[in-house]
């Protein structure tokens, strides 16, 4: 788990332009929340349900956290694998953003309008990264090469790839 520091440091890398209005105890709850080798790629704040909440999109998933005025914590996440789909829409002060995980969708509205897009591209570049098998910024695991070697070698038996094509990706994953 990173430090509260560690985290207002992630936060304040990510530059002027995040808006973390009234969500000053969701940020102090995230080093409760966030694994050591997760990453906040970007944030704001919104409404959902008629609160204010900090809407987090890290280099996993995409956390909505909303801390009582008192008491009681709401945490919602969803996973980057299982976005299908995310809208935004601006208007002259403020957007918001649609996020759809199979049959659900969260909204969330009054984002400031600067703080739309950025979120949106970092959901974005994350689910890509995810893809892809790599990661956004977050310390992922090393690829483990003889792991990728077995699946290589497993395609080239079933005839998908040459053995050219074996050799070289072997070359590629050893360092040779």
């Amino acid at each position: 788990m990173p430090t509260l520091e560690e985290v207002k440091k992630m936060v304040k890398d990510l530059g002027k332009d995040v808006d973390t209005f009234g969500t000053k105890k969701e940020i102090n709850h995230l080093p409760e929340i966030l694994a050591n080798d997760e990453k906040i790629l970007y944030l704001t704040s919104g409404f959902l349900n008629g609160n204010t909440w900090l809407i987090t999109c890290t280099n996993k998933r995409v956390i909505f956290l909303d801390k009582g005025m008192i008491y009681g914590l709401k945490q919602l996440e969803t996973p980057l694998e299982k976005i299908n789909s995310i809208q935004q829409k601006t208007g002259m002060m403020f957007g918001e953003i649609a996020i759809w995980d199979g049959s659900s969708k969260m909204e969330i509205s009054q984002i400031m309008k600067k703080t739309v897009k950025p979120f949106v591209e970092a959901v974005n570049k994350a689910i890509d990264a995810i893809k892809k098998g790599g990661s956004t910024g977050g310390s992922s695991a090393a690829i483990d090469p003889a792991a990728q070697l077995e699946k290589f070698a497993d395609l080239k038996n079933k005839g998908i790839i040459t053995e050219e094509e074996f050799q070289a990706k072997k070359k590629e994953l050893l360092n040779l």
